[in-house]
């Protein structure tokens, strides 16, 4: 797509080895964009750039250490140009009641999702004032409404929202456009794994049918690289989550609802055990922290 704005520009994506992250890199590519691509499982990574049209950059980082961010930033600075796209996409999640969950699983989450978040805004925010770039951040429904049985991981996405709101308050005058994309149920190993859980399953089966859909990873990347394109401050997938976001207040207590009615048959059944790290990328992650490799 030779008339993009993303043409000959560097994107920086995090969480890029599977996913979302991977299709939002080969969405950039298409438009002819240099990318970095950041994030655990070098291999797959490797493989990804390969076969990508445009130049692409693998760095190995974890985006809960800000000094290995910093040096990826140096890297990809020096090897592709400073980024003038930096999509904050890597996250993880895990399931389970808050009241016997790990809590340093509980942590990491957050660790990776919010503060990875923002050590990834920190580290190239400089490269950003310099292209008048923008920064996006992949949030999700659980932005809008929490849900039972995820907290760390709703916790982490509503902080997220936050973070960007005022990020993008102070960086404005810069120059730098700060986005936020919201997005429902992706067909990803993450959400793939979480239904092999009984009280996750039954928890989104219990949404109303629009809310419980899932969209092909390519099909979200595509618009949501429109959304970059365009400098968003925000963009939604499906579209119908707008709706959500005007009458986010209500959905507390039809959360609420739910839950009493169908958590108690759950917790009966004895389907309610933690989940430990949800998909492959959740396992990627664990292992790396375990060990301090970045590939599994």
């Amino acid at each position: 797509m030779t008339d993009s704005p993303l043409q000959n520009r560097t994107v920086v994506v995090t969480g890029a080895a599977r996913g979302l992250g991977a299709a939002l890199a080969r969405a950039c590519a298409r438009r002819g964009a240099r990318l970095a691509l950041l994030g655990h499982e070098k291999s797959r990574l490797d493989a990804l750039a390969a076969g990508l049209p445009t130049d692409a950059l693998v760095v190995e980082t974890d985006v809960t250490d800000p000094a290995a961010l910093a040096d990826a930033a140096g890297e990809v600075r020096g090897r592709l140009g400073p980024p003038s796209v930096v999509v904050a996409n890597a996250g993880i999640a895990e399931g389970g009641p808050f009241a016997t969950s790990d809590p340093d699983e509980w942590r990491r989450v957050v660790d990776v999702n919010l503060t990875g978040s923002a050590h990834t805004a920190r580290a190239f925010l400089p490269d950003l004032f310099r292209t008048a770039g923008y920064h996006l951040q992949i949030a999700s429904l659980a932005s809008l409404g929490a849900a039972p049985m995820m907290s760390a991981y709703c916790a982490s996405k509503a902080g997220v929202e936050a973070f960007s709101h005022s990020l993008r308050a102070e960086v404005a005058h810069h120059g730098v456009a700060v986005g936020i994309a919201y997005l429902n149920w992706i067909d990803t190993d993450m959400i793939r794994d979480a239904d092999r859980y009984a009280v996750l399953r039954e928890l989104r089966a219990h949404m109303p049918a629009p809310a419980r859909r899932t969209f092909p990873a390519d099909h979200v990347a595509a618009r949501v690289v429109r959304a970059v394109e365009r400098r968003r401050t925000s963009v939604y997938v499906p579209r119908w989550l707008r709706l959500a976001q005007v009458g986010r207040t209500t959905l507390p207590p039809v959360v609420l609802r739910m839950s009493r009615r169908e958590l108690p048959r759950l917790e009966a059944e004895g389907a309610m055990d933690p989940t430990g790290p949800l998909g492959a990328g959740g396992r990627a992650d664990r292992v790396a922290e375990e060990t301090g490799a970045v590939e599994p």
